[in-house]
């Protein structure tokens, strides 16, 4: 039998040579991602590096080119019902407050700036990134496209996708079968229809222009089942947050 094995490593702080837009009085750590091998085969993402304490004399972080700095939502202690939650139940956010924004980045001969703001409360892509502890608190540095959206409320249904992405309301999943006999929750098939609800501004072509998006608000959509991030509304309704190429058809 094949065994697989988990290592860390060292990652080395010298990297980080300027920093701007946080202050720290203590440490900063940093985890990564990079390459387990098993067997001569690669798996990426697996393998976990250990966190790595910089100097203090490192006292501030600015991200560069077209990455941004997101200070992490704190995962939720307890239940709605107060109950504490042990740690393997808590349920890692993936959102957060931009904290600092790098400079940009060029399109052919046109200047594009990061497109959120400090203080913007956004949703990113689940493992994208650099996770970063700094000053007690968890932060994230990732690129901006890797930002799904702006989200000021603490409902999904209310998040303005960035970029090329679409927000859709999923269908609700048949109950029943033809013939009429009823559906346990385990045999209901993951429907991969529903309404946009939002549309990002379109992608960047190679001269920094905006290209419309071939979907809007309200159209009924097919899309690729197993693409894009999927949230649960206040209401408890499913949305999903794609980018508009993962959408196979419109309805009518």
């Amino acid at each position: 039998m094949a065994t697989t094995q988990l290592t860390a490593s060292s990652i080395s702080g010298n990297g980080f040579a300027s920093f701007e837009g946080l202050r720290s009085s203590g440490f900063v750590k940093v985890a990564s991602f990079a390459t387990l091998k098993q067997n001569n085969r690669s798996f990426r993402g697996l393998f976990v590096k250990a966190a790595t304490t910089v100097a203090p004399k490192y006292t501030s972080l600015k991200p560069l080119g077209d990455r941004v700095l997101v200070k992490i939502k704190t995962a939720e202690e307890k239940s709605v019902g107060g109950i504490l939650l042990p740690v393997s139940a808590q349920s890692k956010p993936n959102g957060g407050e931009v904290v600092a924004v790098g400079e940009g980045h060029s399109a052919g001969k046109t200047k594009v700036d990061i497109s959120v703001k400090t203080g913007a409360q956004v949703i990113y892509s689940k493992y994208a990134g650099t996770e970063v502890e700094f000053d007690g608190s968890k932060h994230l540095i990732l690129k901006e496209d890797d930002i799904v959206g702006v989200l000021e409320t603490d409902d999904v249904k209310d998040l303005q996708p960035l970029n090329d992405r679409v927000l859709i309301k999923v269908d609700v999943a048949e109950e029943k079968t033809a013939g009429g006999l009823l559906l346990t929750e385990a045999a209901k098939e993951k429907p991969s229809i529903g309404t946009i609800i939002a549309v990002g501004p379109g992608s960047l072509d190679e001269e920094g222009t905006r290209k419309p998006l071939p979907v809007s608000q309200g159209n009924t959509v097919l899309y690729s089942k197993y693409a894009g991030n999927e949230f649960k509304g206040a209401d408890g309704s499913d949305y999903i947050v794609l980018r508009a190429s993962d959408v196979m058809a419109v309805l009518s």
